[in-house]
């Protein structure tokens, strides 16, 4: 078990709050502004992803991450919209709107555009991409799963818009648990033990039917806990994000792997390796 929760220089609410999460449990929080091989074995990260390549080695943290086709490759009855991994060069060659996503990372804004024309200029075609069709939802959860059930979750949003709630208040709870646990009972071991699952209910244009769907997974130590638990949230963060002695054989394919180069995000030489937003 980590003493150690380790965060990264970006500050932000999210932080603060797992920060007095770990203090409640005995743990030391310390804000990085580079490697720290002291705590080699002994930390847990939260933060963005090209900072934590950063860090990873001397902290020697398995950073676990959901495969860039989990959510293309699953049945079309949990997402009820197509889906399309591939790559940015691919998409650019859209003519029609359609909604591009990076994967995981969130290397570029995920949004609706109305081709490929208008993706980031300066995203390289090789990086990937999930395309999807166009879908309205009606409200978006998030949850925070360990071994293969919900451990806490929140509403995030309502038509598009920001409305956290923890999800113990919201009425709709009984059904997003309930969709969660059929899918994580089908396709769970296609994700890794500790890992952030965002669903929705959505529609058509076309149609009044809604219908449960998964949104997307995530990262968990990069993913804003909105109003859920944060010391639940924390009992996922450190699974995803802790020591690599403690990784698990089954969760060894879902390790992000390090970077030949390692970034010097937040050291005071700016890095490719770093995201906007990342220090």
């Amino acid at each position: 078990m980590p003493t150690t929760l380790a965060l990264s220089a970006q500050s932000t609410t999210t932080g603060e709050l797992l920060a007095g999460a770990a203090v409640g449990r005995g743990m030391a929080v310390v804000v990085l502004g580079g490697p720290r091989p002291e705590l080699r074995g002994a930390a847990a990260y939260y933060g963005g992803p090209r900072f934590g390549d950063s860090v990873a080695a001397s902290l020697d943290v398995a950073l676990l991450e959901p495969a860039d086709d989990w959510l293309a490759a699953l049945p079309e009855r949990w997402t009820r919209r197509g889906i399309v991994a591939t790559t940015m060069g691919e998409a650019r060659r859209l003519r029609t709107p359609a909604f591009v996503k990076p994967p995981s990372d969130k290397s570029f804004e995920a949004a609706v555009y109305a081709d490929g024309t208008r993706l980031p200029a300066a995203v390289p075609d090789a990086t990937p991409v999930l395309v999807a069709e166009i879908r309205t939802f009606v409200v978006e959860y998030r949850l925070f799963v360990l071994d293969g059930v919900p451990h806490t979750g929140s509403r995030y949003a309502t038509f598009g818009r920001l409305d956290p709630m923890p999800l113990t208040g919201d009425p709709r709870a009984g059904e997003v648990f309930a969709f969660a646990r059929d899918l994580l009972a089908e396709h769970g071991a296609g994700l890794p033990s500790a890992v952030v699952l965002d669903v929705g209910l959505a529609g058509t244009a076309d149609s009044a039917e809604e219908h449960w769907v998964v949104v997307e997974p995530n990262m968990a130590w990069f993913s804003n806990i909105y109003a859920a638990d944060p010391a639940r949230c924390l009992d996922v963060i450190v699974a995803a994000a802790g020591p690599r002695a403690a990784l698990r054989p089954a969760d060894t394919r879902f390790a992000r792997a390090r970077p030949a180069a390692p970034a010097d995000c937040g050291t005071g030489v700016r890095s490719p390796y770093c995201l906007p937003g990342e220090p």
